[in-house]
């Protein structure tokens, strides 16, 4: 076949005119549908339809232009048309191609064509250069608002909104919240968005001024690209002080739209939905939060404080109650009052938050937190409260900690690893759960990684903030390096138990018992007849290898409540894990299942 020829029939018959006006119609087809359906809410499939629908015509159009002609007459097959060498001047009679094979030609050239505009179209497409960094396709960190008035009594209006936004935001199943935790780790930092974005591997941030005249509120915000650092939407807020609430449920309506959020009448009630219509209340509550994440045995106290007067404000105040629950679970694990009085008293604020909000996912983690954390527990039940918190807020990272936890005191490793990985997803700065991710590591006798994750988590947090720590740098041979901490952290933390309990740890591990025996004494001083320590006491006799005194003290523990979590498969636990007795201790530590009835 003379190609030359070949394509002068694809000219004489204006193959090449089609191709190109399909092309040029086919993009601005295109250009018009990616603008103009997210307006109107039409669904991406119509989008990507439209798109299918472009790639398949292009053949056929370039088959119907060789097949048929336009003539004055009307439309004719090409054939029944003299054809005309647009060269030579000439109608063609013996330089006809051949018609069998040309058709071959056509569609092969159409067909390749077709492919090329596809992969152009793949490769150009918006949301492709997001994700070779593994963005999801609709995430935001909600960051905390910058205080203009620089009035510290200001800064729970500054920390509340976002953290209210957050919290309302985060019960959107399609859309990716950063937690708290994360983002509070920017608050007073210089850090340009696309940094941010980057550390948190989000699409967009929030950002936010907030001004206090009197009883004026001026609040600006703005939805940031964390792409480009383009401005998506910015909006200045002038209102009263008492509208403050009515203000945060606008802000989050406005982030959803401007996301192309398209929210079920469900969603729609949770982002309206206000928590408390007090504002001392809430003030009082952003103040208990705040010492709560600090979690240091003081500050525990302190958000109790906080808490209890927040319900005094608002005793309907549902996320009050919950923070309450979180904070004495935390004092009884940490063994500031009795391990046993803690349970008690998280328990009752957690059911009085669901009594007054049953779809409010912190209190059915607090819930969980009962039966997870206190010997002797019931899995089962624990693990149902939190994976049912999940379920109503799949952005809740502490609920995946927490059933990592539950995972981890279950042996279940390996599930345990998934968990707290999914977690720290969602709040990737936060100190607790890139240290918790350490532990399945470490009770596989995983040393280096587990200290190698460890350190990390030290970069984000104060380390030995956790009662397995000092177990790890003991088991990796790096007992000088948790003497330093120790000194680093003496005049701050000096009537801290857990700080006390470490240090005797690092001093039984290195053959200091009179150190170690006064450590003792000392957690005996502050635990009193709640035996709040029994716990800890056992685990630095287990490290002098004094079996009799550290199953003494298990017992005691066990027997009064006391006990907080306990890690069965602790390196710790080793010197003593061969005796009977231990494996008998084990078994009470946890609620027998009952069969379900045939």
């Amino acid at each position: 076949m003379n190609l030359s020829c070949f394509f002068a029939e694809l000219k004489r018959r204006n193959v090449y005119k089609v191709a190109a006006a399909y092309a040029v119609v086919a993009w601005l087809l295109v250009q018009v549908t990616t603008q103009v359906f997210p307006i109107f809410e039409i669904p991406n499939w119509a989008l990507r339809l439209i798109v299918l629908a472009i790639i398949i015509g292009f053949p056929i159009a370039l088959v119907i232009a060789w097949a048929f002609e336009l003539t004055p007459e009307g439309i004719k097959h090409t054939e029944d048309v003299d054809p005309f060498d647009s060269r030579s001047g000439q109608v063609l009679s013996d330089k006809r191609v051949s018609k069998n094979r040309t058709w071959i030609y056509v569609t092969l050239i159409g067909a390749a064509l077709s492919v090329a505009l596809f992969f152009i179209g793949r490769l150009s497409a918006p949301g492709s250069s997001a994700s070779p960094t593994g963005l999801s396709e609709k995430s935001i960190a909600v960051l905390p608002f910058e205080n203009q008035n620089r009035d510290p009594n200001n800064d729970y209006l500054c920390d509340g909104i976002p953290e209210s936004i957050i919290n309302s935001l985060s019960e959107l199943p399609k859309l990716k919240v950063m937690s708290r935790n994360s983002v509070f780790h920017y608050k007073g930092k210089e850090t340009d968005a696309q940094t941010i974005g980057k550390e948190l591997k989000v699409q967009t941030l929030l950002t936010g001024r907030v001004t206090q005249r009197g009883d004026g509120l001026t609040i600006g915000v703005e939805l940031i690209n964390a792409q480009d650092n383009s401005q998506l939407w910015g909006q200045q807020y002038n209102r009263k002080l008492a509208d403050l609430f009515a203000v945060q449920e606008e802000i989050a309506k406005e982030v959803s739209a401007k996301l192309r959020l398209k929210l079920t009448g469900v969603e729609k009630e949770q982002l309206a939905k206000r928590p408390t219509e007090n504002l001392k209340a809430f003030q009082y509550y952003m103040q208990g939060r705040a010492a709560a994440q600090r979690r240091t045995n003081a500050d525990l106290l302190w958000s109790v404080n906080y808490y209890e007067k927040a319900l005094e404000e608002d005793g309907k105040y549902a996320l009050a109650y919950a923070g309450l629950a979180d904070a004495y679970a935390n004092l009884g694990y940490y063994g500031s009052i009795a391990p046993v009085e803690g349970r008690r008293k998280a328990e009752e604020a957690a059911r009085k938050a669901l009594e007054l909000d049953d779809k409010l996912a912190e209190a059915h983690v607090a819930l969980g937190l009962v039966y997870i954390g206190f010997a002797p527990s019931n899995f089962s039940v624990g693990d149902g409260e939190l994976r049912h918190a999940i379920e109503l807020n799949s952005n809740l990272a502490v609920a995946r900690y927490n059933l990592g936890l539950s995972f981890i005191r279950q042996g279940r490793l390996d599930e345990a690893s998934a968990e707290l990985l999914k977690a720290r997803e969602l709040d990737p700065l936060s100190s607790v759960i890139a240290r918790a991710v350490a532990i399945p590591y470490y009770f596989k006798r995983d040393y280096a990684r587990a200290f190698e994750l460890l350190r990390q988590a030290n970069e984000l947090g104060p380390p030995l903030s956790a009662t397995w720590e000092i177990g790890l740098y003991i088991r990796s041979g790096s007992l000088n390096e948790a003497f330093a901490e120790i000194e680093k952290a003496k005049g701050i933390r000096k009537n801290d138990p857990l700080f006390i309990y470490s240090t005797g740890m690092a001093y039984a591990a290195s053959g200091k018992q009179a150190e170690a025996l006064q450590s003792i004494r000392e957690l005996e001083a502050m635990s009193g007849a709640s035996l709040s320590t029994a716990h800890w006491i056992a685990k630095i006799y287990a490290t002098l290898n004094d079996k009799e005194m550290a199953f003494s003290w298990l017992e005691r523990g066990l027997a009064t409540g006391a006990l907080g979590v306990f890690y069965k498969d602790e390196p710790v636990w080793d010197p003593i894990r061969d005796d009977p007795r231990f494996a008998a201790l084990v078994e009470k530590m946890v609620v027998p299942q009952t069969a379900p009835k045939q």
